[in-house]
């Protein structure tokens, strides 16, 4: 019999999961939703979505291998490329708390639709795998997205944040983008930056 009390069955892990599959949801659905409407409704989740994610248990991992991953690449481009056409003008901000900058001279050009598919990435995987009702799987996946939120896609969150918030706020309306071919640019995409990161966290025994 499962003991309920186990942590990956607490308040805090269960409440998380509610908050990832609301944002994973609205992901996947954004062909459907205006630009201005999902910048709001984005406002409103991620920092719920953030507080949830602080207040993950600490746990150790059962296994040495890297969690399964079911987001691929496809999955992946999908969701960006969707967003990116949705927030048009607004999609881009200048961003200083960026891993590139130390190869720049000042801020980088960042993006809340490669943002947001690389906090998509991690959540849908962690879903998936807390789904299995494996409890050691459960649990991998809790560590897991934890150790992400800490060292990656949380900070990913709060530029975001930052640049939604601004852009609303600002009496704008967004407007469309014409895009030259890109296909260089998807490549380096395509490196799976979270994946990258969970290898590098379980080989420094993070």
């Amino acid at each position: 019999m499962k003991s309920r009390s186990k942590p990956i069955y607490s308040r805090s892990v269960v409440e998380f999961v509610a908050a990832a599959n609301e944002f994973c949801k609205y992901q996947e659905h954004a062909s459907e939703i205006k630009g201005e409407e999902m910048l709001k409704i984005l406002q409103r989740i991620l920092p719920f979505l953030y507080l949830k994610a602080s207040l993950l248990p600490d746990l150790e991992p059962f296994f040495e291998d890297s969690n399964e991953k079911f987001v691929t690449e496809s999955d992946w481009l999908k969701i960006h490329d969707t967003l990116r056409e949705k927030f048009g003008t607004a999609n881009d901000y200048l961003e200083v708390f960026d891993e590139k900058i130390n190869d720049t001279e000042g801020p980088v050009v960042a993006t809340i639709a490669e943002n947001m598919a690389d906090i998509y990435q991690d959540l849908k995987d962690f879903i998936l795998l807390y789904q299995t009702g494996t409890e050691e799987v459960m649990n991998d996946a809790v560590w897991q997205c934890k150790l992400n939120f800490e060292n990656y896609w949380g900070q990913k969150l709060t530029n975001a944040l930052r640049a939604i918030h601004k852009f609303i706020y600002s009496g704008e309306e967004i407007g469309k983008v014409e895009r030259k071919d890109d296909e260089e640019d998807m490549k380096d995409k395509s490196e799976w930056f979270i994946s990258r990161r969970q290898k590098e966290y379980r080989k420094n025994g993070k």
